[in-house]
């Protein structure tokens, strides 16, 4: 399996796209990420090898979502990550387009205890598919815009655009 990568510009800087290939044909996203990401590659690993073509459906369905065309994403995806943060992320999935839950309901919603939360909280975090799998909609206890690992001011900005207030 060969990791690949392209990058693509957006409102959120210039995103960097990874997934894994197994011959010909589109890839398993791995990894989107923006500039200054905490905890996230801001440039290729060097083995990786470029190749737009693979990446092109992301590419083309994160264009129109930032565009406001698309609301869920059909991509495979391939994120790496242990068992308890596949169930968060996975959990992620079933927010809906301009939906927000707490970071306690998404706990709840992967069949985890109600104080799990800083747990929770720290799979949201590490969350190696920004936008796709759509952690932005996660939100403080209180509906304060806490924890997103791109910074708040792109989580605002994500909200805006879902809930129709950018255009």
């Amino acid at each position: 399996m060969t990791t690949v990568f392209t990058t693509m510009e957006s409102p959120l800087g210039r995103l960097l796209l990874s997934g894994f290939v197994d011959g010909n044909g589109p890839a398993a996203l791995a990894t989107v990420t923006a500039p200054g990401q905490k905890g996230a590659r801001g440039e290729p690993d060097a083995d990786w090898e470029p190749d737009a073509a693979a990446l092109a459906p992301a590419v083309e369905q994160l264009a129109a979502y930032f565009a406001g065309e698309l609301t869920v994403f059909d991509l495979p995806l391939a994120p790496v990550g242990t068992k308890f943060r596949q169930r968060i992320w996975a959990a992620l999935d079933d927010i809906p387009y301009g939906g927000t839950v707490t970071y306690g309901e998404l706990g709840a919603a992967a069949g985890q205890s109600p104080r799990a939360v800083r747990a929770v909280g720290g799979a949201v975090g590490a969350n190696p598919l920004l936008v796709i799998r759509p952690c932005h909609r996660v939100m403080g206890a209180n509906g304060a815009l806490t924890g997103f690992a791109a910074g708040v001011e792109r989580k605002r900005w994500l909200l805006e655009l879902e809930r129709g207030t950018l255009f």
